[in-house]
């Protein structure tokens, strides 16, 4: 109840992005290779930014 309107840190919202654009990643592999590979790549520079804050 008292986390209910706790701020995400930036931490928590780069994680979840790095979530996101995996799943992304997957479903496209299976339709279009090219914008599955980017998607990974960003999921890659989003992962980076997270281990800088670590």
């Amino acid at each position: 109840m008292f986390g209910l309107f706790k701020k995400k840190s930036e931490k928590e919202k780069l994680q979840e992005q790095y979530k996101k654009l995996l799943k992304e990643a997957h479903s496209l592999s299976t339709s279009n290779r090219k914008r599955s590979d980017q998607k990974a790549f960003e999921a890659e520079e989003v992962m980076k930014q997270i281990e800088k804050l670590a």
